[in-house]
């Protein structure tokens, strides 16, 4: 008897689900943009029209000068900010803050409190917005307590503006806190960076002193580049990978990848501009500045990215782009996608991090038209390439996870090899300081004619870009481009920040030593980077990070090669790094160890859920459609057979596809048999054996599995291919 097919998915239903919104109206809404950008936040603006004049003066000291928050503001600002809230539709507030999952978490607390005679009142008093308690029991710890001790704290941070969530249940005054134990360590993402700011603010101050500056402000800014996926929610819900684990464990490639780069920087498809203009809309309400949005390099892949912003904001309105986009995919019927490698032969996501620090007035790391003579810029840029130079390990181990070990060092990736690239220009400069003491001239980029004359003439720089580097100089910042798409921006810049105050803090202490006495500031300062800049040079590298000779040049440098995330964790916590964060008060040694045990735990779990449910798919899914399609082809040869038909086919095919299944029965039994033993009780020991043992299971499940995939019919397929998922939408 004939195996009848499974249900099926319908991907021309997937792909007529979705009908344009109409845009009656829509442009207009969409030109006045600048009208309502962060009416849902409780910003500077909101503050200064609620807040009595001296509360909002004492309030912004601490906002914009780093002051201890004087507590006496917090009475005033909890009444303007319940009024502006309840302004807004809000009935309820939480402490919004950042664990070290990754994500945000928030427990929401109703305005209204009972009074007497059965009536409600609204309150939202000093003491609630400063500080709020949390369950904390089951958020990771990394031992910094135990399970049963629940207690934690979260403090407001008022540098970072309060804002409301509209959703379909009403509307939610979001608290931006800080997230600690009882014991006072630091448990988010939060603490540790507001740390590093401070400390970075610390010695830029210092250094700019010896230069004659005193400048009112000093922050560090970020801008992330944010990439992602988008697939049709009727695929995702049927592919038991995608909703476990955030990638597919199998899928044969489809005929059609990234091959003819059509994709990128293409025309963005109807339904995907609409979703990205509602994203847009969103977070434009929430003050965060999006600015560009396109295509990405593979099909079904695009990005958005925001302006910069002072770190800390920047970090939180970071995670509020990521929330978002997950959520308003919803309204589409789509799932954004935020995995490293969802789709395993195309380019995964990654998200590139803009650095720099700036006054008030200036960035720091402006170069200017000739920056062999800017003294700052050479200061301030020697200082991040010595960072670099010093910190390669812990750069690297800020990347270091299961999904970011699926792109770090592939063809749409940096190496997990740390250089900087500085372009021709900057490194020409410090070519001449290094061989010479000295640099007296900087090339120029001069004017680009197309040989069109109605096409204008454009400036050239002085350099060319290189996407193959971790760590780019990009014309006024440093890109660090090898953070994955999943991965909270805060930790990353916290290291960014902290190995930079160092540096600062170094090189100004030798400007100080040689200014002594009469020594001319400009004198100081060459014999500075004269002195140091030979020993960072080898940093530098402006060639193909991709080519089989820079792994053999990096080791001839002495850079290090970290490729995967059990090379690059134990980094973390070296002894130089610990006495880096202890020395800067950015992280107790506790704290620092405790992030080394959850990054352990997170690359355990991780691999553990997919190996699982590798196991699952393949025995339940992907087996049964090939033992039902073997049945259709024995039972096609017995009837070939009896009509006395020389029909040769179903049994070639037959016989291709039963050795598969025993292959496959073979593998799956290995793969369960890995699963089932865990790897000791450590979750350093349990790390390893996810590495050796589960992942080589796991790849040979799915090569069985996508082979069988070119076999079966489309109509036995399990779940849906590769062409389905990255073509419609």
């Amino acid at each position: 008897m004939s195996t009848t097919s499974i249900p099926r998915f319908d991907p021309v239903s997937a792909a007529t689900a979705w009908t344009p919104t109409d845009g009656a109206g829509r442009g207009q809404q969409r030109a006045g943009a600048a009208s309502f950008f962060g009416v849902n936040t409780f910003g500077l603006t909101e503050m200064q029209a609620r807040l009595p004049k001296e509360t909002y003066k004492r309030l912004l000291t601490t906002i914009e000068s780093g002051n201890e928050l004087d507590p006496g503001v917090a009475d005033a600002v909890a009444v303007a900010m319940k009024e502006w809230a309840l302004d807004r539709g809000a009935l309820h507030y939480s402490h919004w803050f950042q664990p070290l999952t990754g994500l945000t978490a928030e427990k929401h607390d109703s305005f209204l409190s009972p009074s007497e005679g059965g009536k409600a009142i609204t309150e939202f008093t000093g003491r609630e917005l400063i500080q709020g308690e949390p369950d904390a029991s089951s958020l990771p710890s990394g031992g910094l307590r135990t399970t049963f001790e629940a207690r934690g704290y979260t403090a407001w941070d008022p540098t970072s503006p309060a804002f409301i969530i509209d959703g379909p249940g009403g509307a939610t005054l979001c608290v931006p806190t800080a997230y600690s134990s009882w014991a006072g360590d630091a448990l988010d993402q939060k603490i540790p960076l507001l740390r590093s700011i401070h400390a970075l603010r610390v010695q830029v101050r210092r250094a700019l002193a010896l230069f004659g500056v005193n400048p009112t402000r000093i922050r560090a800014t970020l801008g992330p580049e944010q990439e992602f996926f988008l697939v049709d929610q009727e695929f995702y819900y049927r592919r038991a990978d995608l909703l476990t684990t955030g990638r597919t464990l199998f899928g044969a490639r489809p005929p059609k990848g990234q091959e003819l780069e059509d994709h990128y920087f293409g025309s963005i498809p109807d339904r995907v501009l609409e979703y990205m203009q509602e994203v847009e809309e969103e977070l434009y309400r929430l003050g965060v500045p999006i600015k560009t949005r396109h295509n990405e390099v593979a099909p079904g892949q695009f990005e958005m990215a925001p302006v910069y912003e002072e770190a800390n904001v920047a970090a939180d309105h970071q995670q509020i782009t990521m929330s978002t986009l997950r959520r308003v995919a919803r309204k589409f019927g789509l799932v954004c996608l935020m995995h490293e490698k969802p789709f395993a032969g195309m380019n995964g996501s990654g998200k590139h991090l803009n650095w720099s620090m700036a006054t008030e007035d200036a960035n720091l790391l402006e170069p200017g038209d000739t920056p062999h003579d800017n003294m700052k810029f050479l200061f301030f840029c020697t200082a991040v390439l010595a960072a670099v130079e010093r910190h390669q390990d812990l750069l690297r181990a800020t990347v270091a996870y299961a999904g970011n070990d699926h792109r770090l060092g592939a063809n749409e990736a940096p190496p997990a090899i740390f250089s900087v690239f500085l372009g021709d220009q900057l490194t020409d400069i410090f070519d001449q300081i290094a061989e010479l003491g000295t640099a007296k001239s900087s090339k120029q980029g001069g004017i680009l004619g197309l040989g069109v004359q109605v096409l204008p003439k454009l400036p050239k720089h002085a350099g060319d870009r290189n996407r193959t580097s971790p760590f780019a100089f990009t014309g006024n910042k440093f890109e660090f481009r090898a953070l994955g798409a999943s991965q909270s921006i805060s930790f990353a810049a916290t290291i960014v920040n902290t190995i930079v105050a160092e540096a600062v803090d170094e090189l100004a202490t030798k400007l100080e030593r040689e200014m002594e006495g009469d020594t001319s500031l400009s004198d100081a300062l060459g014999k500075v980077l004269a002195n140091v800049v030979p020993g960072i040079r080898h940093i530098i590298f402006n060639g193909d990070g991709y080519s089989d000779n820079w792994q053999d040049e990096a080791a001839e440098r002495g850079l290090l090669n970290l490729p995967a995330t059990l090379d690059a964790l134990p980094h973390l916590v070296r002894e130089k790094n610990a006495r880096l964060f202890e020395r800067y008060q950015v992280l107790s040694q506790r704290e620092l160890e405790s992030r080394y045990e959850i990054a352990l735990g997170q690359y355990f779990h991780a691999i553990n859920i997919e190996g699982e449910t590798s196991a699952d798919m393949a025995a339940t899914m992907v087996l049964p459609a090939a033992i039902r399609y073997l049945n259709d082809l024995l039972e096609a040869g017995a009837r070939v057979r009896e009509a006395g038909i020389k029909v040769g086919a179903p049994n070639r095919i037959a016989k291709e596809l039963g050795e598969l299944v025993d292959d496959m029965d073979a593998a799956i039994r290995e793969l369960q048999e890995q699963n089932a033993e865990l790897g000791g009780d450590e979750y350093s020991s349990k790390a390893v054996h996810m590495k050796e043992n589960i992942l080589p299971a796991m790849t040979r499940v799915r090569e069985i599995a996508d082979r069988m995939e070119r076999i079966i019919p489309e109509d036995l397929r399990p779940f849906p291919s590769y062409r389905e998922m990255l073509f419609i939408r």
